[in-house]
């Protein structure tokens, strides 16, 4: 059985551009708390092995997504939650005056910075 407190300071920065703090980890997946600064645009990026869930807990952003189905921009406010399966393209920004942060599980474990290609998104990344 594991237990975490959130860290004070990011433990890392992800492959997108927000900082992040781990939280758990296990053989399924793992946990992170994330914050994107004020205004930032994250580069945009795609997994090849690994899906999210989030889970948004404070701040005001914005999410492209887009897998070869559909395509769509999601507004991440508080009490939302979202998935980015496997091989799907996303990007994401805070269009507000206060850190977006979030919870972010990935199944099966984070491998690496090397799951994540960068490519074109929707907007201009200022990271």
């Amino acid at each position: 059985m594991k237990e975490a407190r959130l860290p004070k300071e990011p433990d890392a920065r992800s492959p997108a551009g927000a900082d992040i703090r781990y939280l758990v980890d296990g053989e399924a997946g793992n946990m992170i708390h994330s914050t994107v600064p004020p205004m930032q645009i994250n580069r945009a990026t795609i997994h090849s092995t690994v899906s999210e869930f989030w889970y948004v807990l404070e701040g005001e952003g914005e999410i492209w997504r887009k897998d070869q189905a559909e395509e769509r921009v999601t507004r991440l406010v508080s009490g939302v939650s979202i998935d980015i399966p496997v091989g799907t393209a996303f990007q994401y920004r805070n269009i507000g005056d206060h850190p977006l942060t979030f919870i972010c599980i990935t199944m099966p474990p984070w491998p690496g910075d090397q799951e994540a290609s960068q490519l074109n998104g929707i907007w201009e990344p200022s990271v």
